[in-house]
């Protein structure tokens, strides 16, 4: 079993940056591919980034370029770098764990941006 908590979500201007950490718990954290979704309000939520446990990354078209995953398994960490943020990456952002026939999820941090 494995619990996500997310912090880092803030109010920022177009055109600059936040990084969101993601604190994970459990034994296993090391195997997991972990996640970032979103979800814009009346939208549905859809993926960010993904990060396997070997480091392989694959990322949504709407942020490639400027969004950075990484993981630091030693301390159970996974981080979103957003950079040159628009106000559509306005939503909440959700950490995520794979673990096969389901995800795990944490609460949410909210990020918003002004244009």
């Amino acid at each position: 079993q494995v619990q996500l908590v997310e912090s880092g979500g803030d109010l920022v201007q177009a055109g600059g940056s936040l990084r969101l950490s993601c604190a994970a718990s459990g034994t296993l954290f090391s195997i997991y591919t972990m996640g970032w979704f979103r979800q814009a309000p009346g939208k549905q939520r859809e993926l960010v980034a993904l990060i396997t446990s070997r480091g392989n990354t694959n990322y949504g078209d709407s942020v490639k370029g400027r969004f950075t995953i990484s993981r630091d398994n030693s301390k159970k960490m996974v981080y979103l770098q957003m950079n040159s943020l628009k106000p559509e990456d306005t939503a909440v952002y959700y950490c995520a764990a794979d673990l096969t026939k389901d995800y795990a999820w944490g609460q949410g941090t909210q990020v918003t941006v002004s244009s």
